[in-house]
């Protein structure tokens, strides 16, 4: 009955879904009883999430670039979803220096092109837009970005991103508000980590590609605090909110926060200090005079929206949620375990732990 059991026989859309947190959606969906569809460019290595859980052979799969927006709306068209969720993007906030434009072409104009085919499709009744914690415009502050606080970013990505927001917004009010049309939200996540997760230059990945060659990581930036999140989490939120969406309408329009309790920001250093005291067969140095791209030092979320309006708030603690992540990660060097389905246990651990805590969308 989880997600009120809304997903259930339902048509759920989602780009980016050879992506990782677009592969763990698609699983759950799927694990909810949905019929998923994804549209995607192609995973980029065979560690992928996708690739691992033969997601190709689970769920029905449409190879495509979301700056094709004939293409994009043809498929919304020819599959008639009841749901869909927008995770196709440029993630990578270095990679965004490297190609700026491709980044600015992919999470701008895919986002326009998303909403375009929603607004193309009657069938569509809820759709969210995911974006990051990064479209806030990060003055460095000690206390979370709300909801309403002004989009900004210094690097391509989290420019890309802001704009992304704002574009959402816009479609809200000039098409969406509108008796009769589709519900539609936004959704902001912190850094989220998990098994699956393969990109480059990102700290997890990065520290499991050491852990597997049994060298020691390069941490460029070990007092960056961040609000480190399982995948689970967030997932949930966009669920919940897709339901609510879906249920009761417009008053849950607009944009949303999912992110870990105020407290419970950590830093790199104290991160991987964390994988470390469960697993000690990995390690890190710190080099001297390290030389970086601009990154955030301090950011978190302030997520008493959702928690008072959605009801939803973070499952698992910091512990908890470094012990999923290592977990999923071994089991991804095991490639001779079934990895489709340690994701499905780590999902039913995951809303076991939601239904003890009363969470309104596990019960």
């Amino acid at each position: 009955m989880s997600f009120f059991n809304i997903y259930r026989g339902k048509k759920v859309l989602v780009t980016g879904h050879t992506g990782f947190k677009g592969s763990w959606l698609a699983i759950w969906l799927k694990e909810l009883g949905a019929e998923v569809y994804g549209y995607a460019l192609p995973p980029t290595s065979n560690m992928d999430n996708f690739v691992t859980c033969g997601l190709s052979e689970i769920i029905n799969h449409q190879e495509g670039d979301v700056r094709d927006r004939v293409k994009l709306k043809n498929y919304f068209q020819e599959v008639q979803p009841d749901f869909a969720f927008h995770l196709a993007a440029q993630p990578l906030v270095l990679l965004s220096y490297q190609d700026p434009v491709g980044t600015f072409d992919t999470n701008l104009m895919g986002t326009v092109n998303f909403w375009e085919a929603v607004r193309a499709t009657p069938s569509v009744k809820a759709a969210v837009n995911v974006t990051t914690d990064k479209c806030y415009d990060n003055r460095e502050w000690v206390w979370g970005y709300r909801e309403n606080d002004p989009m900004g970013g210094k690097d391509p990505y989290s420019a890309s991103k802001g704009c992304s927001e704002l574009i959402t917004a816009s479609y809200l009010e000039s098409f969406f508000k509108k008796e009769g049309t589709c519900n539609i939200a936004s959704a902001r996540a912190g850094n989220v980590i998990g098994g699956g997760d393969w990109a480059l230059d990102r700290i997890i990945p990065d520290y499991f590609r050491a852990y597997q060659k049994n060298e020691k990581l390069e941490i460029r930036n070990p007092h960056a605090t961040r609000p480190w999140q399982h995948v689970l989490e967030p997932l949930s939120g966009y669920l919940n909110l897709g339901a609510e969406l879906y249920l009761k309408g417009k008053e849950f329009s607009g944009g949303w926060n999912f992110g870990p309790e105020d407290m419970a920001n950590y830093s790199v250093k104290e991160l991987i200090d964390e994988i470390l005291v469960l697993d000690s067969r990995g390690g890190y140095h710190i080099p001297e005079n390290a030389v970086k791209l601009h990154e955030a030092v301090l950011l978190k979320l302030d997520i008493s929206k959702a928690v008072n309006f959605l009801k939803w708030k973070p499952v698992l603690s910091f512990n908890e949620t470094v012990e999923f992540t290592l977990k999923g990660y071994l089991n991804d060097l095991k490639l001779e375990k079934n990895v489709y389905q340690s994701r499905i246990a780590q999902i039913n651990e995951y809303t076991t732990k939601g239904r003890q805590k009363k969470l309104s969308w596990a019960l």
